[in-house]
């Protein structure tokens, strides 16, 4: 009970909400690493899946040499890039990035994949172009899969983001390392509770989003459904 009352003594503070050292301005820095990180595995992670994912050749290889990344402990990969690049947060972006890629390239390959051969078929049948196809039916019956992936590694950025204050950086990350520095145990737990909501507010997030994208999937499946049998 002590150390609750310490904590939210610490959060009632105003002086830890001023200041670049305040909540509000560790808490944006700490999203836009997990911002860019996303943004940027995102990008070729989702682009990667589905091209490789409508594509006939096997990718067995690719996804395992894609998850290596989740094998490599993270803080080992931002020491390298340190090494090669300086500090500064072009290496955090790095690490947080190969940490985020794998999981939604392996779910959104997956996802397409596991798209029902014959709708991809009353599909073309019905005249759609091979983009349409991926736009209209591919992409969306795979899209709780992509975001299933794509919620793994939010949370996983999220939880890791914190490394970058071992190397000099802000974010949340600083609470802990200084803390521990100054010996501020209480301000180290008010990093780790902090970290802890936004992952859950991650997860609900998500929960969410999954809700309405699985709604709109049987949707989707349906209307195409009822437009291949007029069709025929």
């Amino acid at each position: 009970m002590t150390a609750l009352r310490e904590l939210l003594t610490w959060f009632n503070d105003p002086d830890n909400w001023r200041g670049s050292g305040g909540i509000p301005h560790r808490v944006l820095e700490h999203l836009s690493f997990w911002a860019w990180s996303m943004v940027i595995a995102g990008a070729i992670g989702v682009i990667g899946g589905l091209l490789l994912g409508r594509s006939k050749r096997s990718g067995v290889v690719t996804i395992n040499v894609a998850n290596i990344g989740r094998a490599i402990p993270s803080f080992a990969v931002l020491v390298l890039a340190v090494i090669w690049l300086g500090f500064g947060s072009t290496p955090v972006i790095i690490t947080l990035v190969l940490l985020a890629l794998p999981p939604i390239f392996t779910f959104t390959f997956t996802g397409v994949r596991q798209v029902d051969a014959a709708t991809v078929d009353a599909a073309r049948g019905m005249g759609m172009s091979e983009p349409r196809v991926l736009r209209e039916v591919q992409v969306p019956l795979a899209l709780p899969l992509i975001l299933n992936g794509t919620r793994l590694s939010s949370a996983a950025v999220l939880a890791t983001a914190p490394l970058a204050a071992l190397v000099g950086s802000g974010g949340l990350g600083r609470y802990v390392v200084d803390g521990f520095s100054n010996r501020d145990f209480t301000q180290v737990r008010a990093g780790v509770a902090l970290v802890v909501l936004l992952v859950v507010l991650n997860e609900l997030a998500f929960v969410g989003l999954l809700r309405a994208v699985s709604g709109g999937k049987r949707s989707a499946r349906s209307e195409l459904r009822r437009d291949a049998a007029a069709t025929s």
